[in-house]
C-alpha cells in the first residue's frame, strides 16, 4: 500500500539504494531497483520488492491529446491480465475517469482478469482523491464493507503518488474515512518525501564520546552545554537493557544504563565488528521480523568475514531506472522512432539556477560500453521475480531483452542517445532547458526516458550549487555593507561558508556530489569525498581547504575541570596559522571570558595566526552576538569604514550549529544592526547545505 517512487528524487544512486532498502523492511512495493540490488548484495535476499506495469506521462502524451483513449486502451491490451497502473491526468483527469475509463473502456476493464489502478498526478489533496473515487463510483458502482464504507469493485483501484508524505497520507485516509470510503480503494506512492525529505535532525541522530582511558585511568566523558540542555550527552560505558516494561503494542521497552552501572549479562548490544572483521551478518528476513516486533536471535558467523564489498554493485545501467519504465517499450504509439526529452527547473525558491553535475553522471554511468550480456542477464533475473504475481504470474513481454541485445550487437554496448547541455556552472533563470536527450537509433526510442530516472538526479548537485551560490551573494553583500570589501577583493570571502556536511548526508556518494557542488562557489570544506570527486571527474587536484579544529570528544575527554588545559593544548599543538576550537562543551560564556579572554589571552595575542571560537549550541542569532560581545570585552575591537566593530586579527568566530540560508542571513542582519562587521564571523553548514534539500524547491 506504500510504493517507493523515490529513485529519481534522491541525491544519489547510493542514497536511493540505502533508503529504498530501509523502506523494504516494512513494505514490498517498490520501483527502486537500486534498493533490490543493495539488499541482495548486503543482506542475502534475492528479491525483496515487487512492482507492476505502469505508464508515465511520456508514454501517454506521445499519443497526443486526441488519442489519449487509445493510449489507455493500449495499456489494457498490452497487459491483458494482472495489475496495471495508468497515469490519467495528462489533460483532464475527470474526463479520463468518466468518459474513457468509465464509459468507452469500461467493458474491457470489467472483463479483464486483473485490476486497473488509476493514477491522478496533480490536484489539491485530499480533494483530488475524493473526486476521482466519486467519478469512478459513478461509473463502476461500489459495495459496502462491514463498517459501512464504500469499496469500488475489484477490477478498479486508485493510487496517489503526488505530494505524499506521512502527514498527507494520514490526511487523505482521514478524509476518505469521513467521506465514507474504505481505505482499500487506495494505494500510495511516495518519492522525495520517502527517501529525501529527511535529515539528521529528523530523529536528532548524533555520535558522542562518553568514555576514555587516559594514563591508565577510566574517565567518564560528558558534554553538557548551558546553552542547550537538550544536547547533554550520556556519560560512561553504556548498556542497553530490558526495563521490564512493555509498550501498548506489546514491544519491549528498552533502557540505556549509563556510567558503567549496567549489567553486562543483560546487555543486548552484541559485538558485530572487530579488528577489520564482520562477526554478525543479518539476513533481511530477520530484520523484517524484528521491525514487526518479533524476537529473532542473532547468529554469530562461524568464520568472521574479513573481506567487504568488492566492486560497484549499482553500476548496471539496465537496472538504474524506475522499474515501471522496464515496461514502457510496449506503451508508445505504433511507429514511434524518436523520443526527445528535456530537463528543466520549473520554478523554485531561487530564480537563478546554477547547473552542475551532469559530467559526473555521464562518466560514472553512461560513457563507454556500459551494456553487457552479463548485466542484461542479471537484470532479467531480477525482473522475472520483481514483476511476478502469485495469482497472475509473469508477463514475459515486460522486459525488453531483445532491444538491450540490439544495443550490444549494433553499438558495442554503448548507449545510442545524444545529449545537448548548457555548460556546467552556467546560471540560467528557471523555466529554461538545461539539457536535452534523444535516441540516435530508431529501434531505441524507448531508451530516452528509460534513462530519465538516473539523470533527473542532477536536481541534487544543481540545487546544492544554486543554494550555495545564493549564500555567497548574501555573505558578499554584508562584507561590503559592513566595511570590509577588501575581504571580497582578496578572495577570502570564499572561505566564509565551510562544508560540515559529510556526516549529515544520506550516503558517501551524496556527500561527494553535494560537496563538489558547494566547491563551485566556496573553498572551505571538511568533506574529503568532495575533493576526491572533483579530482576524479573534473580534473582538479585540489579544490578545497581546511584547518585544524577540535570537536567535543577531544575537548570533553580532558574533563570539565581541565577544559582550559584542553584549550591551551590546542594553541600549543598548532602554534601558528588558523585553528578552530569548539567552546560550548560546558559554558561558552566562561570559555570566552575566563579561558580565552583571560588565562589564554596572552598566548592568543602572541600567536602567529588566528583562533576561531566555535559556539555549537544556543538560540540564533543571540548566541553569536553574545560571543562577539564577550570576546570584545576581553580583546577589544576596531572600527571599519562603515562604523562597524571588528575584533582584532588574532581572533574570530565560526557558527556551525543551525546554519541554513535563512539563519545565515538572519545572523548577518542582526550583526549589522548590532554594529558588528560581517568579517568577524564565518559559517559552517552541514545538513542544511547538503541534505535538507529535495527536488521540489527548484522543481527539477
Amino acid at each position: 500500500k506504500l510504493h517507493d517512487f523515490g529513485f529519481r528524487g534522491v541525491s544519489s544512486t547510493e542514497s536511493a539504494a540505502i533508503g529504498g532498502a530501509a523502506h523494504l523492511v516494512n513494505f514490498l512495493g517498490t520501483d527502486n531497483m537500486a534498493a533490490l540490488m543493495f539488499v541482495k548484495d548486503h543482506y542475502h535476499e534475492t528479491i525483496t520488492g515487487f512492482s507492476i506495469p505502469a505508464s508515465e506521462h511520456s508514454t501517454m502524451t506521445s499519443w497526443g491529446r486526441e488519442h489519449e483513449v487509445d493510449a489507455m486502451r493500449n495499456m489494457l491490451e498490452k497487459y491483458p491480465k494482472g495489475i496495471v497502473a495508468c497515469v490519467s491526468d495528462s489533460y483532464d483527469i475527470y474526463q479520463a475517469c468518466e468518459k474513457y475509463w468509465g464509459t468507452e473502456l469500461k467493458a474491457m476493464i470489467e472483463a479483464r482478469d486483473g485490476v486497473l489502478v488509476v493514477r491522478p498526478d496533480s490536484g489539491e489533496l485530499p480533494g483530488i482523491v475524493l473526486d476521482v473515487l466519486e467519478k469512478l463510483e459513478g461509473k463502476f458502482g461500489s459495495s459496502m464493507t462491514s463498517t459501512g464504507h464504500k469499496l469500488l469493485p475489484p477490477c478498479i483501484r486508485v493510487i496517489q503518488g503526488d505530494g505524499i508524505d506521512i502527514k498527507s497520507l494520514e490526511m487523505i485516509l482521514v478524509a476518505m474515512t469521513e467521506a465514507g470510503w474504505a481505505a482499500d480503494n487506495l494505494a500510495f506512492g511516495s518519492g522525495g518525501a520517502l527517501l529525501q525529505k529527511l535529515h539528521r535532525d529528523t530523529q536528532k541522530c548524533a555520535f558522542k564520546c562518553s568514555y576514555a582511558m587516559i594514563n591508565g585511568k577510566n574517565v567518564d566523558v560528558v558534554k553538557d552545554p548551558i546553552t542547550d540542555p537538550g544536547k547533554k550527552s550520556k556519560k560512561g560505558r553504556l548498556t542497553l537493557e530490558d526495563s521490564g516494561e512493555k509498550f501498548p503494542s506489546g514491544a519491549t521497552k528498552w533502557t540505556t544504563v549509563t556510567e558503567g552501572k549496567g549489567d553486562p549479562a543483560k546487555d543486548i548490544l552484541v559485538e558485530v565488528f572487530r579488528d577489520g572483521k564482520l562477526l554478525i551478518e543479518d539476513n533481511f528476513a530477520d530484520i523484517r521480523k524484528r521491525a514487526n516486533n518479533e524476537r529473532v536471535e542473532l547468529k554469530k558467523l562461524a568464520v568472521p568475514k574479513g573481506v567487504g564489498t568488492v566492486g560497484d554493485p549499482f553500476n548496471n545501467i539496465v537496472m538504474l531506472t524506475d522499474s515501471y519504465k522496464v515496461t514502457h517499450h510496449l506503451q508508445y504509439p505504433p511507429g514511434t522512432t524518436k523520443v526527445y526529452s528535456y530537463f528543466e527547473c520549473r520554478g523554485g525558491e531561487y530564480k537563478d539556477v546554477c547547473f552542475f553535475g551532469l559530467q559526473y553522471f555521464l562518466k560514472k554511468y553512461m560513457v563507454g560500453p556500459v551494456v553487457t550480456m552479463d548485466k542484461v542477464k542479471r537484470a532479467e533475473e531480477y525482473f522475472k521475480i520483481h514483476f511476478s504475481h502469485p495469482v497472475w504470474g509473469l508477463n514475459e513481454k515486460l522486459f525488453n531483452r531483445s532491444s538491450w541485445e540490439h544495443i550490444i550487437s549494433k553499438h558495442g554496448g554503448k548507449l545510442p542517445v545524444e545529449i545537448k547541455a548548457v555548460p556546467e556552472g552556467t546560471a540560467l533563470t528557471y523555466k529554461n532547458v538545461f539539457f536535452t536527450m534523444e535516441n540516435t537509433d530508431d529501434a531505441c526510442f524507448w531508451l530516452t526516458n528509460y534513462l530519465e530516472s538516473l539523470l533527473v538526479q542532477i536536481w541534487y548537485p544543481t540545487t546544492v550549487c544554486t543554494q550555495s551560490r545564493e549564500q555567497k551573494k548574501i555573505i558578499t553583500k554584508y562584507l561590503k555593507d559592513t566595511g570590509t570589501p577588501d575581504v571580497v577583493e582578496n578572495g577570502l570571502h570564499v572561505f566564509k561558508l565551510h562544508d560540515f556536511g559529510f556526516r549529515g548526508v544520506s550516503s558517501t556518494e551524496s556527500a561527494a556530489i553535494g560537496g563538489a557542488a558547494h566547491l563551485v562557489n566556496f573553498l572551505g570544506t571538511d568533506n574529503m569525498a568532495a575533493l576526491m570527486f572533483v579530482k576524479d571527474h573534473y580534473h582538479e587536484t585540489i579544490t578545497g581547504f581546511s584547518i585544524p579544529a577540535s570537536e567535543h570528544s577531544t575537548m570533553t575527554s580532558w574533563g570539565r575541570e581541565h577544559e582550559v588545559d584542553a584549550m591551551r593544548n590546542m594553541l600549543e599543538k598548532y602554534p601558528k596559522g588558523i585553528v578552530a576550537c569548539v567552546s560550548d562543551s560546558y559554558d561558552i560564556y566562561q570559555a570566552c571570558e575566563k579561558y580565552w579572554g583571560t588565562e589564554l589571552k596572552a598566548m592568543i595575542e602572541a600567536r602567529d595566526g588566528v583562533l576561531v571560537v566555535r559556539p555549537d549550541s544556543g538560540e540564533l542569532p543571540g548566541i553569536v552576538l553574545d560571543v562577539l560581545e564577550k570576546l570584545e570585552g576581553k580583546f577589544g575591537s576596531s572600527m571599519t569604514s562603515t562604523g562597524h566593530k571588528l575584533l582584532p586579527p588574532c581572533i574570530r568566530v565560526i557558527q556551525g550549529d543551525g546554519i541554513d540560508i535563512k539563519s545565515l542571513e538572519m545572523i548577518l542582519v542582526a550583526m549589522t544592526e548590532a554594529g558588528w562587521a560581517a568579517d568577524n564571523l564565518a559559517f559552517g553548514s552541514g545538513g542544511a547545505l547538503l541534505q535538507k534539500l529535495h527536488r521540489d524547491p527548484q522543481k527539477g
